[in-house]
């Protein structure tokens, strides 16, 4: 990872070749030249581990599809990956932002409202919302308004949390006390299966994941076609461009079905590549369908 001092260096150096523009233009943790003068350039990663198989924990190392996926477009880049940075969802932008990082791979939902602080490059995923519930519950919701009166669990600054709190919180009715926020999916999963909640709002294939993994079942979904993207500064454009170009290179020479189908492989999610996932996305649209009809690609 970057030191501050480091960077500093890099930038006086580009200055006095002239090129200190060019570095602005794309500012905060991304490095100057590479080793050897290769013009190879580092980026800085986060993700949010905690939402299987997009990003998790494996024995203290950070591991899934959003890791593999930028790992391959990053590949077919002049930059080259540093270290990856681990937050909770809501604190990701922030950190961009900050500059503590220089790109966001954390299944995150391109909308409107991040699109005012953030950009992002084209969507990689699509995903809807589930209604999560243990195995052999009573009276299990069957489509998403039947969560009214229940005690429901969702991760905080995401799709999930802002379609309860605008569709059931705010009408009242699920009441604020029984509206319990979370800094990760694994969290809010273990309270459902230890009967602290009714029920989990989540999106589609990161509910298949725990399907396969803990006693809990998709009793309904909500359709909000949401669409995931890496998060990027709007000061980085050449970056942008050179990830995009990257995920094209993927789609087209196959390696985004491998990674798709090494991390979905079973739990009957497919992925998009033409589409894209996302915490957090738009919860102004979507229906009630049960799961048998609505899939998350």
């Amino acid at each position: 990872m970057h030191e501050t001092g480091r960077r500093t260096s890099r930038r006086t150096y580009l200055k006095r070749l002239g090129a200190v523009t060019a570095v602005a233009s794309t500012a905060g943790c991304v490095g100057g030249l590479g080793g050897g003068g290769s013009g190879s350039m580092t980026i800085i990663p986060g993700t949010a581990p905690g939402f299987p198989p997009f990003e998790t924990k494996q024995g203290g190392e950070i591991v899934g599809f959003d890791i593999d996926l930028l790992s391959a477009v990053v590949s077919n880049t002049d930059y080259e990956l540093e270290s990856w940075k681990d937050f909770e969802f809501s604190s990701l932008t922030p950190a961009l932002k900050n500059d503590k990082i220089d790109v966001i791979a954390a299944a995150m939902t391109i909308n409107e409202k991040r699109d005012e602080s953030i950009d992002f490059t084209n969507p990689y995923y699509s995903a809807d919302q589930a209604v999560l519930v243990r195995q052999g519950a009573s009276s299990p919701p069957s489509n998403f308004a039947g969560l009214a009166g229940r005690t429901v669990g969702v991760q905080e600054g995401t799709t999930g949390a802002s379609v309860v709190e605008k569709q059931l919180v705010k009408p009242g009715k699920i009441a604020q006390s029984k509206f319990n926020t979370y800094g990760n999916y694994v969290l809010a999963v273990e309270d459902l299966v230890n009967r602290n909640l009714d029920a989990v709002v989540l999106d589609t294939p990161v509910a298949r994941t725990f399907v396969d993994r803990r006693a809990v079942t998709i009793a309904a979904t909500y359709e909000t076609g949401e669409k995931y993207g890496f998060g990027v500064r709007t000061d980085a454009d050449d970056l942008t461009k050179a990830l995009n170009d990257g995920l094209e290179q993927v789609r087209n020479g196959g390696k985004y079905e491998e990674i798709r189908d090494e991390w979905f492989a079973g739990n009957g999610t497919g992925g998009n590549a033409s589409a894209g996932n996302g915490t957090g996305g738009n919860a102004s649209a979507g229906a009630t369908s049960n799961e048998s009809t609505t899939s998350s690609s």
